[in-house]
C-alpha cells in the first residue's frame, strides 16, 4: 500500500507543478476555450490541462517502474507502458482538437487509433463473468467488445467535461472505487497485490486531485479534449487490464450464494464508475437523434446544465454530481464485498440524502423565485 501512495502523491505533484506551465504554453500558441453559447464559462479559459494530467500519469509510471514491489512485475510493466502508450495518442489528438477543433468523425479516427494500439498490445478483455460463470468468447470477438468499451467510456467522460472541476472530480472518484475493489479483492483472494488496474487507478486519481485546484470553479484552466479523453480512456483501460490478470477461478461462483456479487463486479464496477456519463451520453444521443440533429452536435442540456436550470449554483452542482458518483460507484463496492444490513442501511441512507439535495431548490434559489 505504501508504494500506492507513494505513486499517488507523486502523480498529484507533478500535475499539480505542471499544469501552470501548460496553461502558459496554451496561452501562447492560442488554445484558449472561447466563449459559446452553449457554454457556462463567461471569459475564455486556456485548455492543455490534459497534458498536465498525461505528464502526472507517466511520473506515477516512472516512480512505479523503480520500486521493488511494483517494479518487479513484468505484466505489470508491459500492460502500463501499453496503456501509457494509447494515452500519448489520444492525449495528441485532443491537443490537435484544443488548438483546431477537429471535426467529429477525425477526431473519432484517433480515438480507434488509440484504442487500436492498446488493443494490439494486449490491452483487452480475456473473459466475462457471468452469473453462470466465466464466458469467453473468441478472441477477435473480446476484442472488438473491448474497443467498443474504451470508445464509450473515451466519449462518455468527454460529454460530462461541462463545468469546472466536473470531469476530473468524477474520475478520480470512479478511479478510486476501482483501486479500492481491486486491492480489496487481491488482499481477501491472497492474490498478486500489484496490478495494472490498481496501479493505473491509484495514479489516475493522483493526476485528477493535483488538477482540481486549478480547474475547481473558478477554473483557471481547462483540461480540454486532451484531458477529458485521456481520463475516460485511463479509467476504462485500468478495468479492463483486471481480466488480464486475474485468475477467473480465483473467486469462486455460487449462483445465489455471498459470493456471486464479488464475482459479478469486474462486470458491474465498470458500469457503475460510469453510470452519470454513460447515462449523460446516452440522453444527449437520444434527443439529439430524435430532434433530428447530429449525436455530435453540442447542447446545453447535460445533466450539469439541468441542476443549474434548477437553481443550483455552478460549485452545488458539481458537488452533487460528484456525491451521485460517489453513490454509485463505492455504494456497488459496499455492497459487493460487503453485504450486510448495515450496508444496505448505509446506502440506502446516502440515496435518500442525495435525492434530498438533488431534487430540492437551495433557499437563496427559491427566494430569488418568488420575487420574479
Amino acid at each position: 500500500m505504501r508504494e500506492y501512495l507513494l505513486v499517488l502523491f507523486v502523480a498529484m505533484a507533478t500535475t499539480f507543478l505542471l499544469t501552470g506551465v501548460a496553461r502558459q504554453i496554451a496561452l501562447r500558441y492560442g488554445a484558449v476555450a472561447k466563449v459559446r453559447t452553449r457554454d457556462v464559462h463567461k471569459i475564455p479559459i486556456p485548455y492543455f490541462g490534459g497534458v498536465s494530467i498525461l505528464a502526472g500519469l507517466i511520473a506515477g509510471f516512472a516512480v512505479a517502474s523503480t520500486l521493488p514491489f511494483l517494479g518487479d512485475s513484468l505484466q505489470v510493466a508491459h500492460d502500463a507502458r501499453a496503456i501509457l502508450v494509447g494515452g500519448v495518442v489520444i492525449c495528441a489528438v485532443g491537443v490537435i482538437d484544443d488548438l483546431y477543433e477537429l471535426d467529429a468523425i477525425t477526431k473519432l479516427a484517433g480515438q480507434v487509433l488509440a484504442v487500436g494500439v492498446m488493443v494490439v498490445q494486449g490491452i483487452q478483455l480475456y473473459w466475462l463473468p457471468l452469473p453462470g460463470g466465466i464466458f469467453s468468447p473468441p478472441p477477435a470477438q473480446l476484442a472488438v467488445l473491448t474497443a467498443g468499451i474504451l470508445l464509450v467510456s473515451t466519449n462518455a467522460v468527454n460529454f460530462v467535461d461541462g463545468l469546472d472541476g466536473l470531469a476530473a472530480g468524477v474520475t478520480a472518484i470512479g478511479a478510486g472505487a476501482f483501486f479500492t475493489y481491486s486491492y480489496l479483492l487481491n488482499v481477501e483472494q491472497n492474490l498478486d497485490r500489484a496490478t495494472t488496474s490498481t496501479l493505473i487507478t491509484v495514479a489516475l486519481a493522483g493526476a485528477c486531485l493535483g488538477f482540481l485546484p486549478h480547474n475547481f470553479f473558478p477554473a483557471r484552466v481547462f483540461m480540454g479534449d486532451s484531458g477529458a479523453l485521456l481520463i475516460g480512456l485511463m479509467l476504462a483501460a485500468s478495468t479492463i487490464s483486471l481480466t488480464g490478470q486475474m485468475d477467473p477461478n480465483a473467486v469462486p461462483y455460487e449462483v445465489g450464494g455471498s459470493s456471486l456479487l464479488p464475482a459479478l463486479l469486474p462486470l458491474i464496477l465498470p458500469i457503475a464508475v460510469l453510470a452519470i456519463p454513460a447515462l449523460d451520453l446516452t440522453m444527449a444521443y437520444v434527443r439529439r437523434t430524435k430532434a433530428g440533429r447530429s449525436p455530435f452536435a453540442a447542447d446545453k442540456l447535460h445533466l450539469h446544465h439541468r441542476l443549474m436550470q434548477r437553481g443550483h449554483s455552478h460549485r452545488r452542482a458539481v458537488l452533487l454530481m460528484y456525491l451521485w458518483t460517489f453513490l454509485i460507484a463505492f455504494g456497488v463496492v459496499v455492497l459487493g464485498l460487503q453485504l450486510k444490513w448495515w450496508t444496505a442501511l448505509l446506502v440506502l441512507a446516502v440515496t435518500l440524502t442525495a435525492i434530498v439535495l438533488t431534487t430540492g431548490l437551495p433557499r437563496r434559489s427559491r427566494g430569488t423565485l418568488s420575487k420574479v
